[in-house]
């Protein structure tokens, strides 16, 4: 079973908030970035391995290539799984990736969004994966940074 520490969605993937707090608050030393886009872009994880802290390693993996490895992780490597979107973390989750809690970080705004939160807009494709995550019994939480208590979700599901 792998050691997943922490699982978080935002947009901006590794950036300052993600490499310095939530890596040192959940002790992780493997930030995995599973997105099929970025896996692709040396340009993009060049930039992030900037943002990494020294004391952790970076993988960019595809969603399904992270479905596929994650069993082979180490006992020894702490596991911060970072997606771009929800849609991301549902096909982590049917794929057989042991998810059991998402921190929703930072979802940006766009056409067809609304803010319900601080630092989080959604459409309703975001809302339907969000509920299929809950029906998959994976609990949620919107939570920037480590040291702000979660916000609620009513907000999500209207």
């Amino acid at each position: 079973m792998p050691n997943i520490v922490l699982t978080r969605i935002d947009n901006r993937l590794i950036h300052g908030q993600v490499a310095t707090m939530w890596s040192s608050s959940v002790g992780a030393n493997l930030l995995l970035v599973a997105n099929d886009e970025v896996c692709a872009n040396e340009f993009r994880q060049g930039l992030m391995d900037m943002a990494a802290p020294s004391f952790a390693q970076t993988r960019y993996f595809s969603i399904e290539k992270t479905i596929n490895i994650i069993d082979k992780a180490s006992d020894a490597q702490h596991i911060a799984i970072i997606c771009e979107t929800p849609q991301d973390v549902v096909r982590l989750v049917e794929g057989g990736v042991p998810i059991k809690e998402v921190n929703i970080g930072n979802m940006h705004m766009a056409e067809g969004k609304r803010q319900v939160s601080k630092a989080v807009c959604v459409d309703d494709d975001d809302v339907k994966a969000f509920r299929r995550l809950q029906e998959l019994g994976v609990k949620l939480e919107i939570r920037r940074v480590p040291s702000e208590s979660a916000e609620s979700l009513d907000e999500l599901f209207k």
